[in-house]
């Protein structure tokens, strides 16, 4: 077979559902060794795309090539054999068995009927190894940290023979330092040859990382770049549309009353281990605080025991004078509180229902929407069909279910229906994951708003780079402690991380004097 520059072409891809276009005639080409960026907004057609290359999807026009052949990807299985290799978002690996196993699912070697476990075992570690994984062949999935479940979704794939990896949003649920090691794993890929295709809508991993990349917008292949002469700007300018502004433009705060008043807070999770301890914290209106630290140190806890999902064990929370601790959720949320949750899909949407009932689920019994114990339709349309307009909720219609709509768009709805309650307090938890930076951008722009009519917000972000576009203060959680608030102006990350792995600068300073000795 003759050597091919580009080991895979996808020519022309188009895919229909019904009128819709989610592919509109969109070309990219991956050369050996390279890792391929595909960036674009959520909805722009991407994963429609891999799941074509990748078997899962049939194109309704179009063709594929791999190394100058046309295939027709029929299925998995098919794309397999053509080297061809997926990691998804949301592993797909089994808890109670091991590492080994869930590697062999489907792929057994067998010999006169038995599976060789101990042959495959060597098989896993020897790629481990290779690859420079440090997966530990024997572990139950169960017991193995998110990032490693992610290098032994790799595995599957090296292990069935993959040249081409498909990695479908790989840092969206990484630590920093998982990111950092992931990225030293996909140069390690290439360098062997393999060709990796990232999808993301993060700018500056693919400035770290890619060699090219392809912008997808509106289901159309816009242009290929290589990375190494385009700036981050221009890479957000191709995926929107338009020009994107990465710092929100405002005023400096200017802070009036206290609005939320929390005093000696102790809660505790589900296996009765204290979580929050001891908290204090205000927020007066017109200033956002933005709650930063390294996730499973009780932000979460503390934002469920504000709005009344998680009960209190001891201490008070106070909106404006009002005692809402161990209150109802309604209660909370009749004394002023908006809550944009970290869990769009458990918290704020009820998935099976049409998007206009979604809008009301807090004031359905109110007027206008309900008289005498009767929903009012026609005022819950209305009212739907001002706030999709108002905040660009991309869809078909009001009536269309909650389910079917893009992660950004269902974000911005639950944004529209907390916002416009005009509550005194809004706590926004992760607003803007998963969200692509035109999304972002505009999510950003409500919250200042919201601050600059006086509204207290509180902002619970693990992206520090949002902490900072968007706080006036940052208050540092560590170990259920708000361990210090800074004034967002004098502070910096470097200042923060330290803050956020239980140390300080002080600290820093003796220990690197501490090394040099």
């Amino acid at each position: 077979m003759t050597h091919h520059e580009n080991v895979i072409e996808m020519i022309d891809i188009t895919k229909e559902f019904g009128n819709f276009k989610a592919n509109d005639g969109i070309n990219l080409s991956i050369r050996k060794g390279e890792v391929h960026a595909l960036l674009g907004e959520n909805g722009a057609g991407k994963s429609t795309l891999m799941n074509i290359l990748s078997g899962l999807l049939e194109p309704t026009s179009g063709e594929i090539k791999i190394n100058g052949e046309t295939v027709k990807i029929t299925s998995p299985n098919v794309a397999n054999q053509l080297g061809i290799g997926m990691v998804h978002q949301h592993f797909m690996l089994v808890g109670k068995f091991t590492v080994t196993e869930n590697i062999m699912l489907g792929k057994e070697i067998s010999h006169s009927g038995y599976i060789n476990i101990k042959k495959a075992q060597k098989k896993v570690q020897e790629l481990s190894d290779h690859y420079k994984l440090s997966v530990n062949p024997n572990a139950l999935v169960r017991d193995i940290s998110v990032g490693m479940e992610q290098r032994v979704e790799i595995l599957k794939t090296l292990y069935r023979g993959a040249d081409i990896l498909i990695f479908d949003e790989p840092t969206a649920v990484l630590t920093p330092q998982e990111i950092d090691e992931l990225i030293q794993i996909m140069r390690q890929l290439t360098l062997e040859g393999k060709s990796i295709i990232l999808i993301t809508h993060k700018l500056d991993e693919i400035k770290q990382v890619a060699d090219r990349c392809t912008v997808i917008r509106r289901g159309k292949s816009i242009d290929t770049v290589d990375v190494d002469k385009v700036s981050t700007q221009n890479l957000a300018d191709m995926m929107v549309g338009r020009q994107v502004q990465f710092k929100t433009v405002k005023e400096p705060s200017n802070p009036k009353e206290v609005v939320l008043d929390i005093e000696h807070l102790t809660v505790k999770d589900s296996r009765n281990v204290t979580v929050v301890d001891d908290l204090d914290l205000s927020i007066r209106g017109g200033e956002i605080i933005g709650l930063a630290g390294i996730d499973g140190n009780g932000q979460s806890e503390l934002i469920q025991a504000i709005t009344g999902l998680r009960s209190v064990t001891t201490g008070s929370i106070k909106i404006k004078d009002i005692d809402i601790t161990n209150q109802s959720p309604r209660f909370i949320t009749e004394s002023g509180v908006g809550h944009i949750p970290e869990d769009r899909q458990k918290y704020g949407l009820i998935l099976q229902l049409p998007l206009d009932k979604n809008m009301v689920l807090e004031s359905y019994y109110k007027a206008p929407f309900s008289k005498h114990g009767i929903l009012n339709d026609q005022a819950i349309t209305e009212y739907a069909k001002r706030l999709i307009d108002e905040f660009d909720v991309r869809t078909t219609s009001e009536k269309s279910i909650a389910g079917s709509l893009s992660g950004g768009n269902q974000q911005k709805a639950i944004i529209a229906r907390e916002v416009d309650k005009n509550p005194d307090l809004l706590i926004a938890a992760q607003p803007t994951r998963g969200l692509d930076v035109g999304a972002i951008e505009y999510i950003h722009k409500r919250l200042i708003e919201q601050r600059d009519q006086g509204k207290a917000v509180l902002l619970m972000s693990f992206e520090l780079d949002e902490i900072f576009n968007l706080s006036d203060k940052i208050a540092v959680m560590y170990d259920g402690k708000i361990v210090k608030v800074l004034n967002a102006s004098e502070t910096d990350e470097s200042e923060i991380g330290l803050l956020m792995v239980g140390s300080s600068k002080e600290d820093k300073e003796t220990a690197t004097e501490e090394e040099a000795v």
